[in-house]
């Protein structure tokens, strides 16, 4: 680790998955990646850091927007990098997580074109997925439909764990 990594904070928008829909999530993530289980809960990454360099634009936004509570459904797991992750993508079009993205980052200059929405389950950063290891986490069954409540603003630093700086609860409707 060099010292531009020791002293680096990183911001990042994240729908955090509600306790009551994570817990098989939240099972595989202990079992086969605990370095990442200990840093973040399982989410679904709103916005990169290189999107919020625009923070006070970014916040602005958000204390501002009406947007209702929405759903993604989610598709069989797979492997990525090189099959040293493993994710759980998002299915189908997405239009509310790709509109609430639009409304959270407009006015921004920098914008991540090729964002899919997922749920990391084992990061190639600190975890390799066997293919024994693929194998078991397919026979999970996990949750195909999560409905998310709210917006994180988090931030890492140091590489540490991810702290909860700020939270923008959804519209929840009521009919």
């Amino acid at each position: 680790m060099n010292s531009s990594e020791i002293t680096k904070k990183r911001l990042q928008l994240t729908l955090f998955v509600d306790e009551s829909q994570s817990v098989e999530i939240e099972n595989i993530r202990r079992k086969f990646n605990i370095e990442q289980y200990s840093l973040i809960k399982s989410h679904v990454t709103l916005c990169r850091e290189n999107e919020l360099e625009e923070l006070g634009n970014v916040l602005h936004n958000l204390v501002n927007l009406t947007f209702s509570c929405f759903t993604i459904n989610f598709g069989n797991v797979v492997r990525f990098f090189q099959g040293k992750g493993v994710l759980m993508p998002g299915v189908g079009e997405n239009l509310a997580f790709y509109n609430l993205r639009e409304s959270v980052l407009y006015g921004n200059v920098e914008k991540n074109e090729k964002f899919e929405p997922h749920i990391t389950l084992m990061h190639p950063r600190n975890s390799t997925c066997s293919d024994m290891e693929f194998a078991q986490i397919q026979k999970i069954v996990l949750p195909y439909s999560i409905q998310f409540r709210k917006i994180s603003l988090i931030e890492q630093e140091a590489m540490g764990k991810w702290q909860v700086l700020r939270e923008f609860e959804l519209i929840h409707d009521t009919g």
